[in-house]
């Protein structure tokens, strides 16, 4: 199992990404992949997701945009859930996964 703790959209030095909801969206799934693939995982080994946004009436539809284009079938558990606040001000969404470690093959 691999545990995937909240990412955000910020950038490797720390920096959110400029823009909107959406770039920070895309940024965050980005993070979720690379900690998977320092793992030797991928986005197509999570089996549950969750994903935390400050407005969701207002960004329902860029959450849905967001999982078409990082999530596939079969597509894992998701929770969405509206939070007041996140760990920084200016974040807008947060993505936590569980996926499963590829089988390796003894040699």
């Amino acid at each position: 199992m691999i545990y995937v703790s909240g990412q955000a959209g910020f950038t490797a030095d720390g920096r959110t990404v400029p823009g909107g909801f959406l770039e920070q969206g895309r940024q965050a799934f980005r993070n979720v992949e690379t900690v998977l693939a320092a793992a030797g995982a991928s986005l197509g080994d999570i089996v549950e997701v969750g994903i935390f946004v400050r407005d969701m009436a207002a960004n329902l539809s860029e959450v849905i945009a967001l999982r078409a284009e990082f999530l596939t079938e079969p597509y894992p558990a998701d929770t969405l859930l509206e939070v007041s606040a996140l760990a920084q001000p200016d974040w807008q969404i947060e993505v936590e996964a569980i996926a499963l470690a590829p089988r390796r093959v003894a040699r």
